[in-house]
């Protein structure tokens, strides 16, 4: 599917697929760090019946890397969205967010809850509580950005691709981990840099607070494998009142990856459902 280019006011350049665009019911799907519009392409194949809004996300795919880190922060991001959907004459759309695409996605549904139907979190969370955990994100973001600029994008990659967070990705078919390695090495690596410093974890504001005040249908996705994405899923499930958890078995952070079928068919269900 063709992406599109959408301008906002100030300039900046999106990347957005908008596929099946005649159907009633949309839904925004927002990726990870180091993914991609085309992170989600896999999906039509299980919501062809759903709109679905695939947009590259600052400093990621086709999108613009602007070279001033604040233009990353998280209330710019979720302005950017908004201009976005308003362009695409979306009001009220479901909002899927993997990882960083979670963040934001909760972030978006706290600052906008009328502008969203329904939430699927995957191996997400609201960002960190307390001052001095967010002042150690922050650091270790930064680090992080400065490797991507000394050691180069292939090197950091290795990098990326060797943390224990995917571990289980090792287990995918020699076809899939190619697929996904070919994915991160189109990354801009200034955009990914601005990205770690800008909208990390340790910059964003906490939305832990603000859980218990979301009245929205709420989907919570972990892998088994992924063992502290599961504890922060199980922690945000007692603060959403009403919202689902479910578990994808032999799977670690990045379920839509290792288990496709099973991701796509209860993504598909909760957002049909009544």
């Amino acid at each position: 599917m063709p992406s599109l280019i959408i301008r906002l006011r100030d300039g900046v350049a999106y990347e957005v697929v908008d596929q099946n665009p005649s159907a009633d019911n949309a839904t925004l799907c927002l990726h990870g760090f180091t993914g991609s519009a085309d992170s989600w392409s896999f999906l039509n194949a299980y919501m062809k019946n759903t709109r679905l809004i695939q947009v590259s996300l600052l400093g990621h795919g086709k999108t613009d890397s602007p070279a001033n880190v604040r233009r990353y922060a998280m209330s710019q991001q979720l302005a950017d969205l908004v201009e976005i959907l308003n362009q695409l004459k979306l009001h009220k759309v479901n909002i899927l967010g993997y990882s960083m695409g979670g963040r934001i996605a909760l972030s978006f549904a706290s600052r906008y809850p009328d502008r969203v139907n329904k939430l699927i979190l995957e191996s997400a969370s609201p960002g960190l509580l307390t001052f001095p955990e967010r002042m150690a994100r922050i650091k270790h973001d930064h680090q992080l950005a400065q490797k991507l600029r000394h050691e180069g994008l292939v090197k950091f990659i290795d990098f990326w691709e060797s943390i224990p967070l995917f571990a289980s990705q090792k287990i995918l078919s020699a076809e899939t981990q190619a697929q996904l390695r070919e994915g991160r090495l189109k990354a801009d690596p200034l955009g990914l840099a601005r990205s770690l410093e800008g909208i990390g974890t340790g910059s964003q504001p906490s939305v832990w607070k603000a859980l218990k005040h979301m009245n929205l249908p709420v989907l919570l996705i972990c892998g088994t494998l992924d063992e502290k994405f599961c504890k922060i899923a199980k922690r945000m499930q007692q603060e959403l009142e009403g919202s689902q958890f479910i578990l994808a078995e032999q799977a670690g952070h990045t379920v839509h990856v290792e288990q496709p079928h099973f991701f796509g068919k209860i993504v598909s269900e909760f957002i049909t459902q009544d």
